[in-house]
Parts: C-alpha cells; sequence; structure tokens
C-alpha cells in the first residue's frame, strides 16, 4: 500500500475516520486513488474500496472516475469530496441546502 503524502505531494482531503487512502500505479503517469472504507458490512468479510479519482503525475491534474478501470473528465480539486472526485450536481435550492 502506498501512503498519498509520498505519492502525490498535496493532496487536497483528509481521510474520513475511519477510512483510509492507498495509490496505485494505474499507468505510468497516472495513479488511481483508492477509499478503503471502514469494517463496517455485514454481507461480507472483504475490504471494501471504492475509486476515489485519478491523479496525472505529469500534468498534476485531477480526473474523476467513470469506473475503476477508466479515467473520466478534469476535475478542479475543490469540487471534489473527501469520498470521490466526481463532481457533485447540484440544483440551486440543494447548493444553498448542502455547500
Amino acid at each position: 500500500m502506498n501512503q498519498l503524502p509520498l505519492m502525490i505531494p498535496h493532496f487536497p482531503h483528509e481521510e474520513p475516520e475511519g477510512y483510509s487512502y492507498e495509490t496505485k500505479h494505474f499507468t505510468s503517469n497516472i495513479l488511481s486513488i483508492w477509499l478503503h472504507h471502514p469494517d463496517i458490512y455485514i454481507h461480507t468479510s472483504n475490504r471494501v474500496s471504492t475509486i476515489w479519482g485519478f491523479y496525472n503525475t505529469k500534468t498534476k491534474q485531477y480526473h474523476a472516475p467513470i469506473h475503476s478501470a477508466k479515467q473520466g473528465n478534469k476535475v478542479e480539486v475543490s469540487q471534489t469530496t473527501p469520498y470521490s472526485a466526481m463532481p457533485r450536481t447540484l440544483n440551486p435550492l440543494e447548493s444553498l441546502l448542502y455547500v
């Protein structure tokens, strides 16, 4: 397991309580960032992980995931959350309530 501070110098989020991040080499210049969930699931004893997103080490840009094996569009870090790099799309009422 690779620790994020060593692989990505300025990762913008702190790990949510009980969760942890891991980076893996996806291609020669792309890292995949995985979010490991706490062990609170009763349907499985296996570790539950989700893809947070991707990081391009050459351009120093983050990308949202389409799924765990496919990198999506570039995203602004300010639009991401500690749980996912997928940007949230909120309607006007939701943006008042949740931001």
